[in-house]
């Protein structure tokens, strides 16, 4: 095995650690077969080079190791790899101009015992006191709280 085969053993399996701890979090799997193929190089750099290659092939791997893992773990390279952006949409968001507690509508689906409702002439999502609604049932708000607004069926 020639000194050119170690040297990309050695980069293969610093190739898979990075994959390891950058893309495939938890699996293990490129872990475990980097450091498999990092220590076949430095076998091998023994076996075939005599021990002062191998020592020296040995300290190369290790001093690879720790700068890899201080680059790594640097805040300023996790900084440039993290989402920067905010999510800020939300959910059934309530507009107390348009719905009020007494007003009526119509579901559109079934409520079992949540789903949706056209009230004044916009889809929400309900929810009932724990009995089920179904589709085209004349419905009553009897409580909104935060962004649930609670229903039930309206007495003719």
């Amino acid at each position: 095995m020639t000194i050119t085969v170690i040297i990309i053993l050695l980069l293969i399996g610093f190739l898979l650690l990075l994959l390891e701890i950058l893309v495939l979090p938890g699996t293990n799997v490129a872990g475990i077969l980097g450091f498999i193929i990092i220590a076949v190089a430095v076998w091998q750099a023994f076996e075939v080079y005599g021990q002062k290659a191998g020592l020296l092939t040995l300290g190369g791997a290790v001093i690879m190791t720790v700068v890899f893992l201080s680059l790594v773990l640097k805040s300023k390279t996790w900084k440039k790899l993290t989402l920067k952006s905010k999510i800020d949409g939300k959910v059934n968001v309530i507009e107390e101009s348009k719905v009020k507690v007494g007003d009526t509508g119509i579901t559109v689906s079934r409520l079992a015992p949540s789903g949706k409702a056209l009230i004044n002439g916009v889809y929400y999502e309900v929810h009932t006191v724990g009995e089920f609604l179904d589709p085209h049932t004349e419905i009553i708000i009897i409580k909104i709280k935060f962004n649930k607004i609670l229903i039930k069926q309206k007495n003719n």
